[in-house]
């Protein structure tokens, strides 16, 4: 162990004979509160990007599939054929796959009418994410005789034509001639985000087919799942790239036209992307106070040491030994101010997490609590790095050191 570092750890950081010098409270409070602000702002960022993204996934699911018409008149209709199938089937990322089909409706009470579109629940994903968001009533299983006329509608449907769980009401629907429903309403959901509840109610994929007189294995689209969505853009040109070829060689007949959840919903993913400045300015601001009080911190221990680094630099150790006394000894003050910052922080987003103490406007911001994500790798990282900058930062003040003159302190002091 160098000499240095073992001054380092041994020096008393009080002043006289006070318990503790008050710079050194107040840079360890200073380190404490910025680690705790950076720490939440990223988990808060990061539970948002969660939140939101699960949202727009589970309206629009990771990839969709449609079909190009090549001709006037041509159905846009899309067919799981046994070759789409196994070119689906072929990729290892692919985790689910559903035919999705929907239809203009009109639902109908005595005093009030509202224009919506009935969706297919066919995939797993839609289904597991309606059952998140329910609110009164339970999500129907269509294997069932007698369900295929249970629907469920958002919490905005409900409230404006003044409908609960097990209401029947009169929905017309637009197809070819105009056609009528009397459907019952099996769930309310509310995911906040008013876009997609004002517009989609959900019910059966066979009474969707049935109404717009298609059949069995024919939809609107293919919804698919993939294993990672971060890798969602290659897994898209990679589908899209084998359909092209399948298209060449003859296997398919039919253009494909592949979309993912960004195409879908640029508008939310942009507006995330603003939050990750809004994340790097207070991370750098966070960065800035903590290193400006453990820096002013430095130079007050400093010249309170005074007569310890005159003995030293008396006994022979070179200015740069003695520079590093006090950069080791700020480094154990922001030690301690990041193992306090981390604690702190950690106890508030278990707490989050666990029981979403601190709410929000859900018409502002989609959802009704402040998500946090406790990302363990971007916490070791941010730790690591706030050492290294405020390490860094303490090189240069640290010269101060320098400038006492041993004789001139041992002779006065």
């Amino acid at each position: 162990m160098s000499y240095p570092f073992f001054l380092a750890r041994r020096i008393s950081l009080s002043s006289g004979e006070r318990n503790g010098a008050p710079a050194v409270k107040v840079a360890v409070i200073a380190v404490a509160l910025s680690v705790t602000v950076m720490m939440m702002a990223i988990a808060i960022v990061l539970g948002f990007k969660r939140e939101i993204r699960n949202k727009v996934i589970g309206f629009n699911s990771h990839i969709s599939l449609y079909v190009v018409p090549q001709s006037e008149g041509e159905s846009n209709l899309i067919t799981l054929t046994p070759t789409l199938k196994k070119i689906l089937e072929s990729k290892e990322y692919i985790t689910d796959y559903s035919l999705e089909a929907s239809i203009p409706a009109i639902l109908k009470t005595s005093d009030n009418f509202k224009g919506v579109y009935l969706k297919s629940t066919e995939g797993n994903t839609i289904s597991k994410f309606i059952k998140d968001n329910l609110e009164e009533g339970s999500f129907p299983d269509y294997t069932k005789d007698g369900n295929s006329l249970k629907i469920l509608i958002s919490r905005l449907a409900a409230d404006k034509l003044g409908l609960k769980t097990g209401d029947r009401i009169d929905t017309y629907f637009m197809t070819g001639s105009l056609k009528m429903r009397r459907l019952e309403i099996a769930g309310i959901f509310n995911s906040h985000f008013d876009s997609y509840d004002d517009v989609f109610i959900y019910g059966a994929l066979p009474l969707i087919q049935n109404l717009g007189d298609i059949g069995r294995s024919e939809g609107i689209s293919v919804s698919i799942q993939t294993k990672d969505f971060e890798k969602l853009i290659p897994y898209t040109d990679d589908l899209s790239f084998s359909l092209r070829e399948a298209l060449a060689s003859g296997m398919v007949y039919k253009m494909y036209r592949v979309e993912n959840a960004y195409t879908h919903g640029a508008g939310f993913f942009n507006w995330l992307s603003l939050l990750d400045t809004n994340v790097i300015v207070i991370l750098t601001l966070m960065t800035i106070v903590a290193c400006a009080t453990l820096i002013s911190g430095m130079l007050i221990i400093i010249l309170d040491k005074k007569r310890f680094i005159a003995l030293l630099r008396a006994l022979g150790s070179p200015n740069k030994a003695v520079r590093r006394v006090f950069i080791f000894l700020a480094l154990r003050i922001a030690l301690a101010g990041l193992i306090i910052g981390n604690a702190i922080s950690l106890l508030i987003l278990y707490i989050q997490d666990k029981w979403h103490i601190l709410p929000l406007d859900a018409e502002t911001y989609y959802i009704d609590f402040v998500p946090v994500k406790i990302d363990y790798p971007a916490i070791i990282i941010l730790n690591i790095a706030t050492l290294a900058i405020i390490y860094l930062c303490l090189i240069l003040p640290s010269s101060f050191v320098s400038k006492i003159s041993p004789a001139e302190i041992l002779k006065t002091e």
